[in-house]
């Protein structure tokens, strides 16, 4: 009978509470939280509620839980990217196994700290790289180790962040500016940069970026527009970062699944209205109306309209996108040349139509073709014959990453059992890699040359 993993939350929100602590309610004999730190009272109320948190575990902040001894095996820690390093220090210092949202830290001080001190105290720190735990990348793993892709000659890797959420979390949202949070190339890409170093199971040799912030500025504001999308904008009706058809109208995942290969979601989409009817005779119906998921749930914690409506009258979600304090790049392609000769083309953009990820991979023997875009497809087509085989149909894929979230909770869930024997999918060292890849291409995009990454490595 597994070990149940009695857990500490440090950072209740989005995340801990949607992705973590979901784990924990639909596995209550694997995972338990017991205490939590949270210094937002309406969120830190709602994971008390929800994992029925002992008043005596119960901290206004993480200084205040590690005062106490400790009282659970692992932490599992969700704050801010800048606030990564200290309460992960402290949890590891007192003993806890740690699960750390990515990326490690803002900093690669920070990085290189963390793993220090995760291997000075033997303990366990894994940091939160979910897209290794999913079918789809884990598919293209297993097919390239078997070798019917031959050699990987050249990866060209797209993270395509679509228009709304480019404006939620990069533009409005806790990742908007480098100088408070972390560069975008670390905070959306340090799991691209993760993944191409687990496919191609080789250290990079050297690194160069361009990029910039091209749209996203006051420049591109249409005349007259306010500063709050609330605020009676003259093109409101017509603008597609209005954060009123973002955030209670939906349009940007209605608009996707009209694209989707469900004919279910494509009926949904087009037909909104109708559907919004039927809800009141249809209950399911009811989770696509009144919408309560990321990114709704993170713009406030009290999810009637009225609550979500004060949010955009007076919160940062509601800014116009042109009116900002954001700085982060909205396109950056990075090349990535490794020790056994691969290269790799990775493309991060903010303005895509459909959100996701796509790859095309070309080796001696064929060529994969993949899209993780809430419905994966991958296939292979084998240079010899022209063959095409399909490796992944077309599916929807409803939990969030592709199922990773999940798959990666238990990873770390099992890594903790007294009779576990596996190397772990991924470790603190292993992860540190793609975050030395990603302040190398920030230093070559900002400094206007190539990197070789023996300058990064020599700090191991």
């Amino acid at each position: 009978m597994p070990e149940l993993i009695k857990a500490i939350c440090i950072g209740a929100g989005s995340r801990g509470i949607d992705a973590y602590g979901y784990y924990a309610l639909k596995n209550p004999k694997r995972l338990k939280f017991i205490g939590v730190a949270e210094p937002r009272k309406e969120w830190r109320e709602k994971f008390i509620r929800l994992h029925k948190i002992p008043k005596e575990n119960v901290f206004n902040s993480y200084e205040e839980l590690f005062a106490k001894e400790q009282f659970a095996r692992a932490a599992v820690i969700c704050t801010p990217d800048q606030m990564h390093v200290e309460p992960t220090i402290l949890a590891l210092e007192r003993g806890y196994d740690v699960l750390l949202e990515k990326p490690m830290a803002n900093t690669l001080e920070g990085c290189l700290k963390l793993v220090r001190k995760a291997e000075e105290v033997k303990k366990h720190l894994q940091i939160c790289h979910v897209l290794r735990y999913t079918n789809f990348w884990s598919t293209i793993k297993s097919f390239i180790d078997s070798g019917q892709l031959g050699d990987i000659i050249t990866i060209s890797h797209r993270e395509n962040v679509s228009y709304w959420h480019m404006a939620h979390s990069f533009v409005r949202g806790n990742w908007r500016n480098s100088d408070i949070t972390s560069p975008m190339i670390l905070a959306k890409c340090c799991h691209d940069m993760d993944l191409l170093y687990w496919i191609i199971g080789k250290k990079p040799i050297s690194i160069s970026s361009f990029g910039s912030l091209s749209f996203y500025r006051p420049e591109s504001a249409p005349p007259g527009a306010p500063l709050r999308c609330t605020d009676g904008c003259p093109v409101g009706d017509t603008c597609m970062f209005n954060a009123i058809k973002i955030y209670i109208d939906l349009d940007g995942y209605y608009n996707m699944g009209k694209n989707c290969p469900s004919r279910a979601f494509r009926f949904f989409s087009h037909h909104r209205n109708a559907i919004r009817h039927m809800s009141h005779i249809i209950r399911p119906l009811k989770r696509l109306v009144d919408f309560k998921e990321w990114p709704v749930n993170t713009i406030t914690s009290d999810l009637t309209l009225e609550g979500k409506m004060k949010a955009l009258r007076e919160g940062p979600y509601g800014r116009c996108v042109f009116h900002c304090d954001n700085n982060v790049v909205d396109h950056q392609q990075t090349l990535i040349e490794f020790s056994n000769g691969v290269t790799a083309e990775l493309t991060m953009h903010g303005h895509s139509a459909l959100e996701g990820r796509s790859i095309r991979i070309d080796g001696t023997k064929g060529t994969l073709i993949g899209s993780f875009m809430g419905w994966d497809d991958l296939y292979f087509i084998e240079s010899q014959n022209g063959e095409k085989r399909q490796l992944i149909k077309p599916k929807i894929t409803i939990e969030a990453h592709g199922g990773g979230d999940l798959k990666l909770t238990e990873g770390f869930v099992n890594s903790l059992q007294p009779d576990y024997k596996l190397v772990p999918l991924t470790d603190a060292r292993a992860a540190l890699e793609s975050h030395l890849m990603a302040f190398a291409a920030e230093k070559a995009r900002l400094e206007k040359k190539v990197i070789d990454m023996e300058e990064f490595h020599s700090l191991i």
